[in-house]
C-alpha cells in the first residue's frame, strides 16, 4: 500500500511538472504562431524561426486556421488553467483539492481532442506539395517520426492524467464515503 501511495505521489509531481513546463513554452513559442509578432522580442522570434526552419514544423511556421482554433483555445483555456493544477499537484497534492478532479479530466480529454488532427496530419499529410504547408514540412518519414514524438507527448501525459484522476485512490474515496 505504501509503495502505491508513493507512485500516485510521484505521478502528482509529473503533471505538477508538465504544467509548470507548459507555461513558458505556451507564452513563448506556441502563442506565437498566433498572436501579432510585435509581442515579441526579436529573441524568441528568431527561436521560433530557428525552430520551424531546422526542425520543419509547418504548423509553427504556416499555422492554418484549424490550428489557429488550438492556439486560442489553448491562450483562453489551457494556459490560465495551467496555473491551477501546477499549485495543487506542487503544494496540496495530499491536502482537500478534491475538486481538481474534474478540471483535471475535462482538461486532457479537450486536449488528446486536439491532438488527433494534429498527429494526423504529421501521419498522413504529403509535404512534398508545396502548396499545403508553403514549402515547410518535413520531408522524410524520419523528419515526420520526430514531429508525432514531440507533438505524442501532449497526448501521453494528458492521458496519464486521465487515468490518475479516475484511478487515484484519494479522488475517489470521497464519492466511496457519500455512498455509505
Amino acid at each position: 500500500m505504501m509503495g502505491s501511495l508513493g507512485a500516485w505521489h510521484g505521478l502528482g509531481w509529473l503533471m505538477g511538472l508538465y504544467f509548470l513546463s507548459h507555461v513558458p513554452i505556451t507564452l513563448l513559442v506556441d502563442l506565437q504562431a498566433g498572436l501579432p509578432r510585435d509581442l515579441y522580442p526579436v529573441e524568441l522570434r528568431n527561436l521560433r524561426q530557428w525552430y520551424t526552419e531546422e526542425f520543419k514544423d509547418p504548423l509553427l511556421h504556416n499555422p492554418p486556421v484549424w490550428f489557429k482554433s488550438f492556439l486560442f483555445c489553448e491562450l483562453a483555456f489551457q494556459l490560465p488553467f495551467f496555473l491551477i493544477p501546477t499549485y495543487v499537484f506542487f503544494k496540496v497534492v495530499h491536502g482537500g483539492c478534491r475538486w481538481i478532479c474534474t478540471p483535471a479530466i475535462i482538461y486532457p480529454v479537450h486536449t488528446m481532442t486536439t491532438l488527433i488532427p494534429i498527429l494526423s496530419t504529421f501521419l498522413l499529410q504529403d509535404f512534398s506539395k508545396a502548396s499545403c504547408s508553403g514549402g515547410q514540412g518535413p520531408k522524410t518519414f524520419h523528419e515526420q517520426l520526430f514531429h508525432i514524438s514531440v507533438y505524442i507527448t501532449y497526448f501521453l501525459i494528458p492521458l496519464i492524467l486521465l487515468l490518475f484522476m479516475l484511478r487515484n485512490p484519494y479522488y475517489k474515496s470521497e464519492e466511496k464515503r457519500k455512498k455509505k
